[in-house]
């Protein structure tokens, strides 16, 4: 956190985010990922770049819900790249949290990648911008 000249405290992306990202190939199955996101509680996983070249995607419970089971498809047939999110919505660590806010209510976002240069660091939630990015403000 820093603090401008006027005096107001600066929440950075770094400050409130999840340094843990679960990463998975787009390849692999729906039932691999379903398996990975039980095993480790999670609520999105972000697919690996197949090249340089390439941009990451994100896969969501409700991407699952919504793609797979809604249509009567078998997680075992459907590969998390005909599901995914492609390009996904980023932000930068050093980002302040209020216009991540501003850039998550845009887009209708709940969750997303942090990136340092090409580099995924963190995942950046609702939750952590309002559980972990209110400051106390009475100085």
């Amino acid at each position: 956190m820093n603090t401008t000249p006027n005096g107001r405290t600066v929440v950075r992306v770094k400050d409130v985010m999840k340094p843990e990202v679960l990463l998975l190939d787009g390849k692999e199955t729906v039932r691999q990922a379903i398996d990975l996101m039980r095993a480790k509680d999670a609520r999105c996983l972000v697919v690996r770049k197949r090249s340089p070249d390439d941009e990451y995607g994100i896969v969501l419970l409700g991407d699952i819900a919504k793609q797979v089971i809604a249509r009567d498809r078998s997680p075992d047939r459907v590969n998390v790249y005909e599901i995914m999110a492609k390009p996904v919505i980023s932000v930068h660590s050093n980002m302040d949290i209020r216009y991540a806010a501003r850039l998550f209510q845009r887009f209708g976002l709940s969750q997303c990648p942090v990136i340092d240069g090409d580099t995924i660091v963190g995942l950046l939630t609702y939750s952590g911008i309002v559980l972990e990015g209110l400051v106390d403000r009475s100085g």
